[in-house]
Formats: structure tokens, C-alpha cells, sequence
């Protein structure tokens, strides 16, 4: 898994930040984390190609997290008019989109594939599952419908090359059971698929958009191996926070901490702060593992 963050600025972008957008590649797909305006632009700058793009989810439909939709499917279609992608979103997503596609002219060469999803309240719901990952949401409190996303890795079971070596089995298409977590005969002989394999570990992103402090943020970000939170403001403007149901850096921070995350990052913050130094050590009081996101920066997992 690759993250890269193409804007970690809150609904105003600044010369350094852009507007809400992170992408995530995985196991061959392209999934967007919110699509703000000037996505595709950000992508270009880090050497993502758009086309790679195969789903969206969006938290909400504020401005600053959809704007970029548009423009995005326009240029995908002209470059691949056999693509699709898959949006996923709150209520009212498949209307908002059916606006947004009307607000300009232009032929949609592609497949665009809308869905809605309603979890209810302190819930996580899982809503795909393939036999690589899993997707899953949660509601979330902010001024408008929103919701945020679990990426999650399967385990995966994974050929030991020594061991085969030890069974003296060779390489074939054979291993492909194996793998499968299937016995194989070899030479006459049953070879037990758990004496030549190891389970790699898989792995959980949780992504929280704007919220203030809720339920539905701390179920969704337990036992996250990376969780990335908004966080526009810090202690200082925890009057602003509450008000316009946002988190401060101690809010996220205690949400890592509450729900057993091992890794916080750190991102939507307010123009207002010219640099994220005060954020992150307000947050480190309360929380290790900590970082601020900037534009471009990537993470493996």
C-alpha cells in the first residue's frame, strides 16, 4: 500500500497546501480519498496517471472535498473511454453527482458507477469485500452529512521459498493452491500447505474527515495501523473547533491514543497556520506516534 497526500489544506488552499485529496494505491487500484479542486493538477506534480483512478469515496460534499470530481472525469474518459470508477459517498450523493454532471457540457465517455451508503449511527459497516481487502464506514459529526473509511488488507498467505526448497517441491502453478491455503500431492507425496507458507499480516488505514470528537470516529480508527484525521486547528481555537464540529490537535490525538492506533497522521489544517510545528507538538503530548501531513508527502504500509 502507497499513500500520497495531493492536499492536506482545509477549504481554503494556499500557495504551499492544496484542498482536501489523498490516493491510495493497492493491490491494483487507485482510490481517491476525497477529490478536491485541482486534484488532477496535484496528481500530474507527483507522477500519479489519472487514469489509474478506479474509485473515489467522498466524505461529504463540501466544496473543498468534491470540487475536483468534475474536471477528473472529464479528462479520464478523453484519455480511456473504455474506463470506470466507482463512487461511493453519504445520502444524496447519486442526486449531487447527477448536478454536478449537468453543471457543464462535456461527453461522459466513461462508466461512473455512484453509490450511496448510510451507516447508522456508531456503526461500522463494511461495504465491499473482495479476496484482497475490505472497505468499510463509519458516520461521522460534522455540519453536513459525512462519513469516513477503513481501508483494510487482508492477511495474506505467502509461498516460503526455503521451505519448498526443504520439500523439495519445485515452482509451478501448483503453488497457486498452496497459496489458496490447499494441500497439494507432489511426487506421491501430500505436502501440507502450512509447512511450506507464512502469513504476512495484513494492514488498516482509517481515514477521518471532518468531524468533530464522536463515536463513529473512535470505532472506526481501533487498532488502525495508520490513522489520518483531520485536524484544522489547534487548543488554542478548540471554541472554533466545537463550533464548526472540527477536531484540534489534542481532539485527534486523543483519538489515536483511544482507539489504539499505532501511527497518526495529521491533515486539513487552517490557512491560518503558516506552518504545522505547534500542531504537531500539541498533538505529541498526547500522542507518540505523530506527523503532519504536507502536500506530495507518501507513506508505505
Amino acid at each position: 500500500m502507497k499513500l500520497t497526500f495531493l492536499g492536506t489544506s482545509a477549504m481554503v488552499p494556499t500557495k504551499d497546501r492544496n484542498v482536501s485529496g489523498i490516493f491510495l494505491e493497492c493491490k491494483g487500484e487507485g482510490i481517491l480519498l476525497d477529490c478536491g479542486e485541482g486534484t488532477q493538477r496535484q496528481m500530474n506534480i507527483t507522477g500519479i496517471k489519472r487514469t489509474r483512478v478506479t474509485r473515489i469515496l467522498i466524505s461529504h460534499w463540501h466544496g473543498d472535498h468534491v470540487s475536483g470530481i468534475i474536471g477528473l472525469i472529464q479528462t479520464i474518459g478523453s484519455e480511456n473511454n473504455d474506463a470506470k470508477i466507482k463512487i461511493y459517498g453519504p445520502v444524496e450523493t447519486k442526486k449531487r453527482m447527477e448536478h454536478m454532471m449537468q453543471s457543464c457540457i462535456f461527453d461522459q465517455r466513461m462508466d461512473v458507477e455512484v453509490f450511496e451508503l448510510e451507516p447508522k449511527e456508531g456503526e461500522v459497516m463494511q461495504f465491499f469485500e473482495n479476496s484482497d481487502f475490505i472497505m468499510e464506514c463509519a458516520k461521522l459529526d460534522h455540519s453536513i452529512p459525512c462519513i469516513g473509511y477503513n481501508f483494510i488488507v487482508k492477511d495474506q498467505l505467502n509461498v516460503d521459498p526455503a521451505k519448498l526448497k526443504k520439500q523439495g517441491v519445485d515452482d509451478g502453478p501448483h503453488l497457486r493452491d498452496i497459496k489458496n491455503g490447499k494441500n497439494i500431492v507432489w511426487k506421491g507425496e501430500e505436502i501440507n500447505y502450512e509447512d511450506v507458507t507464512y502469513v504476512k499480516e495484513g494492514k488498516k488505514i482509517s481515514y477521518v474527515a471532518d468531524t468533530c470528537a464522536c463515536e463513529g470516529a473512535l470505532k472506526l480508527a481501533i487498532d488502525a495501523d495508520l490513522l489520518i484525521s483531520e485536524c484544522v486547528y489547534n487548543s488554542e481555537h478548540q471554541d472554533k473547533a466545537e463550533g464548526y464540529k472540527h477536531m484540534s490537535a489534542k481532539d485527534a490525538a486523543l483519538l489515536a491514543s483511544n482507539s489504539g492506533a499505532r501511527k497518526l497522521v495529521l491533515t486539513h489544517f487552517s490557512q491560518r497556520y503558516k506552518n504545522t510545528q505547534e500542531i504537531e507538538e500539541e498533538a505529541s503530548t498526547y500522542f507518540d506516534n505523530v506527523i503532519c501531513a504536507e502536500d506530495f508527502m507518501k507513506i508505505k504500509l
